[in-house]
């Protein structure tokens, strides 16, 4: 009796993963094994990037906000600080937002957090 290789689903398998592989150079885009490697390692790759992707809009939003309160004669940290004592709950996001796209908006923040850091 011959051997049972299930020849439907290791079909499916392997026109999943080509499909996966479509656009990619060469073998990578044609044989199984090699595309399987090379599709495996894109999905790595995509996981870490959403990871950093965090971290990098963090880091420009941060950049962002230094360059608006240095404008109003305020390093990043003190402007921080300054909000932290104001009580101005922004997250980074939107004071950066605010140092864009509303520079009176963001001055008017600015000059809160300056008189809080001047009245301790």
């Amino acid at each position: 009796m011959p051997r049972a290789k299930n020849k439907a689903a290791a079909h499916r398998r392997h026109k999943r993963v080509l499909k996966a592989a479509k656009g990619y150079w060469g073998s990578r885009s044609k044989v199984y094994t090699v595309a399987k490697h090379h599709v495996d390692k894109g999905l790595q790759h995509a996981y870490v990037g959403r990871k950093l992707k965090k971290r990098r809009y963090r880091s420009l939003w941060i950049v962002r906000i230094n360059a608006a309160a240095r404008q109003h004669d305020l390093s990043y940290s003190q402007f921080v600080a300054g909000c932290k004592k104001a009580e101005i709950e922004l997250d980074r996001k939107v004071l950066a937002d605010l140092a864009v796209s509303d520079p009176a908006g963001f001055k008017a923040v600015a000059e809160k957090a300056k008189a809080a850091l001047e009245a301790s």
